[in-house]
Parts: C-alpha cells; sequence; structure tokens
C-alpha cells in the first residue's frame, strides 16, 4: 500500500508482537535465574535451526525479549522463549532480554502452548502433551458449569473445537493427537519417527498397557503394524482377555497382503458315509490323504476338480 509523501509509518514493537500491553517492558535477567516450564511438552534440540538461531545470536543478539512469569522464589519460569534461552547459553550470554508477567498456571499453561504451537515440523507427541495440556487448563479456568451456561463449552469436543480453530486443526484432529498420551512410551516413540501410523497409534492408545508392550514386541520382531490390523485386534479383546500367543496370531492373519488361512472341517457324519465304524481317526486322516496326494499326482489341482 501506497503512503504519502511526508506520512510517518507506524512500526510494530516486539510488546505489541508478543501481545504484550503498551505498560509492560523487557528488562535485563541473569539466565541462571530462569528455570525451564514444568514438564514442557517441546523439544529444544541441537538441530540445524538451533545452528543457524545460535549463529545469528553471536552476531546480532537477542531480538526478540523471552517471555517469564515469577515463580515467587525469587527466579523466573520461562512461559516463551526456550530455544532462545539455550541458544543464548551456548553462546555464553550470561544475562537475557525478558517480559515479566505475572499469570496464574493455567494461564501460563494457555499462553505457552498458543505461543509454541504454530511452530513447523513438531512431533505428534509435542502436540498431543501440548493439546492436553491446554485442555486440561482451560476446563480448569472454566470452573464448575452453570445454569446459564451447563456445559461452559467445556467438554472435550467443545474444547477441542476451540484449541483446533486457534491452531489451525479440527477439534476431532486435536481429540485424536490427545489419545497419542496413553501409548507407552516406546510406541509413541515410534509415531514420532513414523514407524508407526499416526492413526495405528490412535487405535493403539485404546488399548490396555500390558497388550501395548505386546504389539510394540510384535513391531521389533516382525515389522509395522496397520490400522486395519489394531481394529480387529480391539474387536477381539471385547470378546475377553486374550495371551501374546494369540494377539501375535490375530496380527499375523489380518496383515494386509496375507493369504488367509482356509480351515475345512469334516463332520463325523460326513465321514461316517465312507469308513467303517471301526476306523480312528487317525486312520481315517491317513486314508484322506492319501487320496488327496493321487489325486494331486493325476493333476486334480490344475484341473481344478
Amino acid at each position: 500500500m501506497k503512503t504519502r509523501t511526508g506520512q510517518k509509518l507506524k512500526l510494530t514493537t516486539v510488546e505489541e508482537l508478543l501481545g504484550v500491553p503498551a505498560t509492560e517492558s523487557s528488562t535485563e535477567i541473569d539466565i541462571d535465574m530462569i528455570h525451564v516450564f514444568k514438564n514442557h511438552p517441546f523439544k529444544v534440540l541441537d538441530d540445524e535451526k538451533m545452528s543457524d538461531l545460535v549463529e545469528s545470536i553471536r552476531v546480532n543478539g537477542i531480538l526478540s525479549p523471552v517471555l517469564v512469569r515469577p515463580d515467587g522464589k525469587d527466579s523466573y519460569e520461562m512461559i516463551s522463549g526456550h530455544r532462545r534461552m539455550h541458544a543464548a547459553k551456548i553462546v555464553g550470554l550470561i544475562m537475557i532480554p525478558a517480559i515479566v508477567r505475572k499469570m496464574s498456571d493455567d494461564e501460563a499453561v494457555v499462553y505457552m502452548v498458543d505461543s509454541n504451537i504454530q511452530r513447523e515440523e513438531l512431533l505428534p507427541s509435542e502436540k498431543a502433551f501440548a493439546y492436553k495440556m491446554k485442555m486440561d487448563a482451560m476446563r480448569r479456568q472454566a470452573g464448575r458449569p452453570t445454569k446459564e451456561n451447563v456445559r461452559h463449552h467445556v467438554g472435550n469436543y467443545e474444547t477441542a473445537d476451540i484449541i483446533g480453530k486457534n491452531s489451525g486443526e479440527s477439534g476431532r484432529q486435536v481429540q485424536r493427537y490427545i489419545r497419542l498420551t496413553e501409548l507407552i512410551p516406546e510406541l509413541l516413540d515410534m509415531v514420532d519417527s513414523k514407524r508407526l501410523q499416526f492413526t495405528a497409534g490412535v487405535e493403539i492408545s485404546y488399548i490396555d498397557k500390558e497388550i501395548q508392550q505386546w504389539i510394540c514386541e510384535y513391531i521389533h520382531e516382525n515389522g509395522n503394524v496397520k490400522q486395519n490390523q489394531i481394529v480387529i485386534l480391539r474387536q477381539e479383546l471385547l470378546n475377553g482377555a486374550i495371551t501374546q500367543s494369540q494377539l501375535i496370531d490375530i496380527l499375523n492373519e489380518n496383515a494386509i497382503g496375507r493369504i488367509p488361512k482356509k480351515k475345512v472341517t469334516l463332520s463325523e457324519k460326513k465321514l461316517s458315509q465312507y469308513f467303517p465304524p471301526h476306523y480312528t481317526s487317525a486312520e481315517m486322516e491317513k486314508v484322506i490323504v492319501e487320496l488327496l496326494t493321487n489325486w494331486k499326482e493325476q493333476g486334480g489341482a490344475e484341473s481344478g476338480f
């Protein structure tokens, strides 16, 4: 958009970008006085992007202050800026620019999640625990339902919709991510590394932890599992407890591309038409196998009869 000659431009400040009121300003804080957010769900990795951030801070310093809150113990809890603080420590900085804001525990959770959830290339596990933390915080903030607003819009689906709208995903997808928090760590790592399908991971999350461990062992020994296998396994579990051996059979029999087992049952009534009463089961089986062998040698299998 063109501006008139001599017209002054209003530049957006760092505080405005962070949504900080005009009365707040940044101050220099000793890095050692700041601790990470409790149960911070987002991983701080020493990857290529961290190397770029370190180099940027080395050359230009920290351009955007971090956001912290006082913890009542003469120190601060990091709300937004874990990667910047990590990079600053690598560079060797002692002080870091920070905006100090008083927040309740739930306000801090919501702000921490919202300030990180838009990052690119987040792992499924990061989204899973971040969405769960935010959902729990929103429920606590809403409190008990009232007569005027019975649901308070914080039932599972309503809350998930609100979270999804803020992060660009459907409420149903938010719920799927949160289900991943019910996986044992080994399986969640497989989802992160894409060794296990996201949808299969969601299905497994509804299964008992002991059986999840069996599934993990199965994947290590036999390769991956697909969603359809887990769906069938869950249906079998509705009929009662199963053994690890039975689980292996269920997963093997329902593997995509596997030829299903054929089972033929001949009743005693049918067989009695062809064998004398004194024939045992073993004797009848021997005769049947001999007849089938002759049939195969004569080309019966190829001719179709």
